[in-house]
């Protein structure tokens, strides 16, 4: 069964890459374009692991991986914190959060696909 991936991303250009990535690699890929609307499909779709930019308009990153660790069916989703976000500190409030993992942007396709296949065996 195909590994479907909710990409939370609010620039168009990034969520064109990151889905021509995951499509290369046999993913099934779900987008959503803000933290509000992330939630929501999160929930709707059920996805198997979720890619969150941190910067999003509405609600950001952290609280949009608050709200969906506290829905049941959701709580041990895997989520990547995909941000350019990349001082110190930084990736400690994703996992303070709740994310699993962290990739700088700008990433590299192997970097990123290295850190999914950690939680997508």
């Amino acid at each position: 069964m195909t590994k479907r991936i909710l990409v939370i991303e609010d620039t168009e250009d990034n969520r064109q890459i990151v889905g021509d990535l995951l499509a290369s690699a046999g993913y099934e890929l779900i987008e959503a374009v803000d933290g509000l609307e992330g939630v929501a499909t999160a929930e709707r779709e059920l996805p198997d692991l979720i890619l969150m930019d941190i910067q999003l308009p509405g609600i950001d990153g952290y609280e949009a991986t608050r709200r969906i660790r506290k829905i049941p069916a959701l709580a041990k989703v895997p989520i990547i914190a995909v941000t350019s976000y990349a001082l110190s500190g930084d990736e400690a409030k994703t996992r303070a959060a709740g994310c699993d993992g962290y990739v700088a942007k700008p990433f590299s396709p192997r970097q990123l696909l290295a850190k999914i296949r950690e939680f997508l065996p």
